[in-house]
């Protein structure tokens, strides 16, 4: 009879005691888990989107290319790592790598720049040019009225044909100087920070930009630079290439001598934008003289040119940080302090206000960028954007246009005021040059998209706790940290409420979720913003606020709690995560019957999206062929009322108290509040009595 425990003899016993024995002097490892690729695991080695294969011959890329200094990766945030001791923390700065010289390089050839763009998925297109002045030779014989009409359909047709241009590709950072004449302050920067890859809208604008007589040598009358238009996915590095272009070209100005002044606005549409954006371009320019500042309330912009002021320590930090005495400057008011930038970042607004009060221009302004172009240009602040962009009146003023989403009609608007603007000064418009990267209006292509359907309100709130806390049985399953959109301001607050206490104790508790919205002040949104940054905060509840433009690189997911109400606002949100090319972001839209209406505004997106991601599959896609033939077209007239009002009308509420439990306690606040109504009144009455004179 065998032995029942193996271990005390036979076959089996004798074997692995052999294959230890042949094996004890192996090193032998256990194989590692498999771990899934996310967003908060760290950056891409290669941030580009698209690789696609094109007929053609390859060509090697330059030398120096392989010589350029290799710097090392930026620290990436462990959102549930144990907090450092400020002790134990190395504060020795990194050693700064010199920039490559300049040398000379070989250009490609048309075909080869072709082919490049066509790999990466990149059309340029010249949207404007002015017409060059022809001389138009007489003729004897007198035309008929169907051949002036013919040459009248010609001239419009060849008018509205936009001709494709092939400008010289950006294959490495390392070119910006070698090629393109980029300072070698801003040039060690840029490697001090890392980049060494451009991204698609980096590869196919930053030559057009920098020095458009190189990038399109076929195209004439590009000596005075172009204006630009982008539209690339979210998180495809849009902030680097405009910072890029305006320093570049204030750098190249003030070689020339001259003393300083403003010479370039970025406007955003929010604060938190305009202070991210400000941060990125500090770390561009420090030491070379320039200042990025933000402009804030309490503070005064310096925009006549002055003489180079010393610089102050005060003003170093321009950030997040900035906007935690804005209270204390509206609750006290004091002498506003004069800011002198060369790159000034603002909200429409802020800047229109401070210009109607002084009752100036923008005359020394050179550059401005749009950032979010089609947000700015819509109805919201097209107003602002529009004065604005009339107090620029410096005839050699260039501008650019930024967004992932880019409507036609923003496109026509840009084109007629460029030519208005033009007509008023009586100066020649620059030509108008537009980027497009990928299909336009889909969201980008390394996030996965799902539909979850939750039959009503209460089964969101089911839905978004087995979502924080997931089990084996979830088929979705999203890891913190990760977004949460809702419509309105009420909405956010109200779910904050319901889930403060969903994240346990030992985890952080109520402190690791938080709520932002346009209610809050200053320095409560930027205190959020910067935990959040900070890994402190793991489920952010917001509106559209943080929709647009704000780089949460860590963000492993995005839910859409609420379904949003237009395309634009799709791609935007679902864009927080999959930054830079990083693999495993998800995008996660809850919807109930009441959704059906607009849901097929995102099912197409997000079909769209998934095709232009190689997935031809019926059952790999998010949104069965079934649901997309049943869902309703929405109509024109529910577009501009959703585009007008931004949110719906609905009676729903996020709650998990019933409805006649909350009846119950609505009733019994009532009772209360009549109760001590009336003991007021019948105290007011015997106090305060109107005395009614003597009787007769």
């Amino acid at each position: 009879m065998a032995p029942a425990n193996p271990k005390s003899g036979g076959p089996a016993s004798s074997a692995r005691d052999v294959f230890k024995l042949l094996t004890r002097g192996s090193n032998r490892k256990p194989a590692p888990a498999s771990t899934a690729v996310l967003p908060s695991a760290g950056a891409k080695a290669n941030p580009q989107l698209y690789h696609d294969e094109v007929r053609g011959h390859k060509r090697k890329r330059p030398s120096q290319d392989a010589e350029a200094p290799v710097a090392e990766e930026l620290p990436v945030v462990d959102f549930f790592a144990p907090k450092q001791d400020e002790a134990k923390v190395d504060k020795k700065k990194p050693k700064r790598q010199p920039s490559p010289e300049r040398k000379p390089v070989q250009l490609l050839s048309s075909d080869e720049c072709r082919h490049v763009l066509k790999s990466h998925r990149i059309k340029v297109t010249l949207m404007y040019k002015p017409a060059e002045p022809q001389t138009v030779k007489k003729s004897k014989k007198k035309k008929s009225k169907v051949e002036d009409e013919f040459e009248e359909l010609v001239a419009q047709s060849k008018k509205d044909e936009k001709k494709q241009l092939n400008p010289q590709p950006l294959e490495s950072f390392s070119q910006l100087r070698s090629q393109y004449g980029l300072s070698r302050g801003v040039a060690e920067n840029l490697v001090h920070q890392g980049f060494r890859e451009p991204t698609e809208v980096q590869l196919g604008s930053l030559p057009t930009l920098l020095d458009p007589t190189v990038a399109l040598q076929e195209e004439s009358g590009l000596q005075d630079g172009v204006d630009f238009m982008a539209v690339a996915p979210t998180g495809s590095g849009k902030t680097i290439s405009f910072l890029i272009a305006a320093i570049n070209n204030i750098t190249r100005r003030r070689e020339k001598g001259g003393k300083h002044g403003l010479e370039a606005v970025i406007v955003a549409p929010t604060r938190e934008l305009v202070h991210q954006i400000v941060n990125e371009g500090n770390k561009l320019v420090q030491g070379t003289g320039l200042k990025v500042a933000g402009m804030r309330r309490g503070t005064k912009p310096v925009i006549e040119e002055v003489d180079p002021p010393e610089d102050d320590p005060e003003d170093e930090d321009e950030g997040e940080a900035a906007d935690s005495e804005s209270d204390e400057d509206d609750a006290a008011p004091k002498q506003k302090k004069t800011t002198y930038a060369d790159i000034l970042v603002t909200t429409p607004g802020l800047l229109i206000k401070f210009l109607s009060k002084q009752k100036k221009t923008l005359s020394t302004v050179k550059d401005l960028i749009l950032d979010e172009a089609d947000v700015l240009l819509d109805p919201l602040f097209r107003d602002q954007t529009l004065s604005l962009w009339t107090s620029c009146t410096n005839p050699s003023l260039r501008l650019s246009f930024w967004s992932a989403t880019m409507g036609s009609n923003i496109e026509t608007l840009v084109t007629s005021t460029i030519q208005t603007r033009a007509k008023s000064l009586e100066t020649t418009p620059k030509p108008l040059v537009r980027l497009v990267v990928g299909l336009k209006d889909t969201a980008v292509p390394n996030v996965t998209h799902k539909l979850l359907f939750t039959g009503n309100e209460a089964g969101k709130l089911l839905a978004i706790r087995s979502l924080i806390r997931p089990t084996a049985k979830d088929d979705i399953k999203i890891r913190l940290p990760f977004l949460v959109f809702t419509e309105t301001i009420e909405r956010a607050t109200a779910l904050h409420d319901e889930l403060r206490y969903d994240i346990p104790v030992s985890a952080g508790g109520s402190g690791r979720i938080a709520a932002l919205h346009s209610g809050l002040n200053d320095a409560a949104r930027s205190a959020i913003v910067r935990k959040f940054r900070a890994g402190e905060i793991w489920l952010l509840i917001t509106t559209d606020l943080l929709a647009r433009g704000l780089d949460f690189r860590g963000v492993n997911g995005v839910v859409n709690y609420d379904v949003p109400t237009s395309a634009a606002s799709y791609i935007h949100r679902s864009g927080r995560t999959g930054r830079a090319g990083r693999e495993g972001g998800i995008a996660v839209t809850m919807w109930t019957h009441d959704d059906i209406p607009i849901l097929k505004t995102v099912a197409n997106v997000i079909v769209a999206s998934e095709r232009q991601a190689g997935m031809h599959k019926e059952e790999e896609s998010a949104v069965p062929k079934w649901l997309l033939e049943r869902l309703p077209d929405v109509s024109k007239e529910e577009r501009k009322k959703l585009k007008k009002s931004g949110k719906r009308k609905t009676d729903h509420k996020i709650t998990s108290t019933s409805g006649v439990e909350r009846q119950k306690e609505n009733n019994r606040k009532g009772a209360i509040e009549a109760s001590k109504k009336r003991k007021k009144e019948s105290k007011g009455e015997a106090v305060n009595e109107e005395w009614g004179g003597f009787d007769d």
